[in-house]
């Protein structure tokens, strides 16, 4: 077929725009050299994966690390795997972890998807006109055919396909049958399109690929280097049979229209590149930069590395708010994987901002990133031991409200829970207690009555009526006006009134000539105010109880000896 005009007019009869009209209405970006726009793009079909929070978080530190734009392109094409809401949930998790957009889909006020810019919409579902342009380009250059079918024709040979897909096929001799099959839908005539459209038949458009696999493409990806890969020879589908377009097709003139300049993607659309590439090139346009992220992985039970997949605990970031972590250490610990010297900057710049680090793409690993949860913890106790109590407060309120209410009621009291989340807090070596808010939960529950606890008990070695005499001592004495220094020196009169070492270095030279020493003294008082082996500072702990709660604890604990 060569009147490539007239088959254009049949399949688009109601398409009069040109490209040249689209490109004045979306003009081309005003950008120096070193400014990036990027855009995230994701598919409404459920939760967020976190691999997909590690492509947004680079996304947004490319394009705003660079002085540029980033966006959020909706890409719902696929109406059948749509989840309901499942949009607005995706922009509302983004922005809980730090990912906001210049422009692109958002949500109102009342919790619908709006366009947010200039370059909408930002839904593909809402941009069928825009393709059937550039499609209708396509077939006026001889770049794309239809192929038209008999829909109750096609389901039967899908359905018998699908009863031998398990059996001993023949793959070389099926390839040879769906070349035959091209040419013969490629020398479809103008009447035989004709004929199909008057009898209502469906048509799927496809492109006319004139690439030799043979030959092969020379292309620079920004992570995985250089690369040499096959000529697209595939007459792949470029609108479906209802319009709508593939991804192939929708990318490539989304990322055009809306003026991306890097596109960061997973490694698995490298086999799609000659596809996407030759697009490009049949409609005159200039391809974008792609950056290829090798998969998020993850350790099995016997150490092996696997994909994390969605039913991975961690896949979901729900799952995070469900296990107590605050955003600010989940993008903490993202930015560790998406830039191999961000822990060395971070160490040397303790309290900046994230977005003060200078993102690379040449620090970006090709080999991708392995989730681990224990690393996730020592960035999360790091991330919170530096925010001020208040900015803990803050989250753990606000998480207890959606997963601990009756936590939530005692953190009503807000100048006694700030009290005990100021322990420790400030200066070069601040404490490390928790690492999620789970774990804050824990650590406070020392400080209610209501979920105080004794958890560990008195060492055996020392006996109960030794405990007792120690603890009823320092009873006689105590006094929460004291001052720390006399806290501890009554303690030190404890020690020796029992025959114990009230200096440890004494203790260490001669330990048969005691019985115990001072810290021994600290461990009965700690068991029996705390419950535990282990809690922050005790004068701390005890004046924030009060001399009441003090002395009632003890009683009570000693009536168990």
């Amino acid at each position: 077929m060569n009147n490539y005009q007239q088959l254009a007019d049949l399949l688009f009869p109601h398409v009069n725009r040109t490209p040249a009209e689209l490109e004045q209405q979306y003009p081309p970006r005003t950008l120096s050299p070193e400014q990036k726009i990027t855009r995230f793009a994701p598919s409404p079909t459920g939760f967020v994966h976190f691999g997909g929070m590690y492509q947004a978080l680079i996304n947004e530190r490319l394009a705003h690390g660079s002085g540029g734009k980033v966006y959020l392109r909706i890409e719902d094409t696929d109406a059948k795997r749509e989840v309901a809401n499942a949009a607005s949930q995706l922009i509302t998790t983004l922005a809980h972890y730090g990912v906001h957009f210049d422009e692109g889909a958002a949500v109102d006020a009342e919790g619908n998807v709006v366009d947010n810019g200039d370059y909408g919409p930002y839904r593909q579902s809402q941009r069928a006109e825009i393709y059937h342009v550039y499609a209708k380009e396509l077939v006026l250059h001889g770049h794309a055919y239809p192929v038209f079918y008999d829909e109750t024709a096609q389901a039967a040979a899908l359905a018998a396909d699908k009863k031998t897909e398990n059996q001993t096929r023949d793959w070389a001799a099926e390839a040879d049958l769906r070349r035959q099959q091209t040419q013969r839908e490629r020398a479809i005539t103008l009447e035989q399109v004709q004929e199909a459209l008057l009898r209502h038949e469906h048509f799927v458009l496809r492109l006319r690929a004139e690439g030799d696999p043979e030959k092969k493409i020379l292309f620079t990806d920004l992570i995985k280097g250089k690369l040499e890969l096959p000529e697209n020879d595939e007459d792949f589908i470029l609108l479906k049979s209802d319009g709508i377009p593939t991804y192939h097709f929708a990318h490539v003139v989304d990322d055009h229209l809306m003026g991306t300049t890097h596109v960061v993607r997973g490694e698995e659309w490298l086999s799609s590149l000659p596809k996407h590439l030759m697009l490009f090139q049949y409609l005159g346009l200039r391809p974008v930069k792609y950056l290829h992220t090798a998969q998020v992985m993850r350790l099995d039970e016997q150490g092996n590395k696997k994909k994390l997949s969605k039913r991975d605990m961690g896949a979901n970031m729900a799952d995070f708010d469900a296990w107590g972590y605050a955003p600010a250490c989940v993008t903490e610990y993202l930015m560790t994987l998406i830039n191999s010297n961000y822990e060395e900057w971070r160490t040397a710049h303790p309290t900046d901002s994230y977005t003060a680090f200078p993102f690379s793409i040449k620090k970006m690993s090709p080999s991708g990133c392995l989730f681990d949860k224990n690393k996730l913890d020592d960035v999360s106790k790091n991330v919170l031991s530096r925010q001020s109590s208040e900015t803990v407060y803050e989250g753990l309120y606000t998480w207890a409200t959606r997963f601990a209410p009756d936590f939530a009621k005692r953190l009503e009291n807000r100048d006694y829970a700030l009290q005990i989340l100021s322990i420790g807090r400030g200066g070069k070596k601040p404490r490390k207690d928790y690492a999620t808010y789970v774990e804050a939960m824990a650590y406070m529950s020392l400080f209610y009555d209501e979920t105080f606890e004794r958890i560990d008990p008195i060492t055996p070695a020392f006996p109960a009526q030794q405990v007792k005499q120690a603890l009823t001592l320092f009873l006689q004495s105590y006094h929460a006006a004291d001052a720390q220094d006399t806290w501890f020196e009554k303690i030190k009169e404890v020690a020796r009134t029992l025959g114990f070492a009230d200096d440890m270095k004494a203790f260490k030279q001669q330990p048969d000539a005691y019985p115990g020493n001072v810290s021994d003294i600290s461990m009965f008082l700690r068991i029996a105010v705390t419950g535990k082996l282990a809690s922050p500072d005790m004068y701390t702990v005890m004046q924030i109880l009060g001399e009441t709660r003090v002395r009632d604890r003890i009683h009570s604990f000693l009536q168990t000896l």
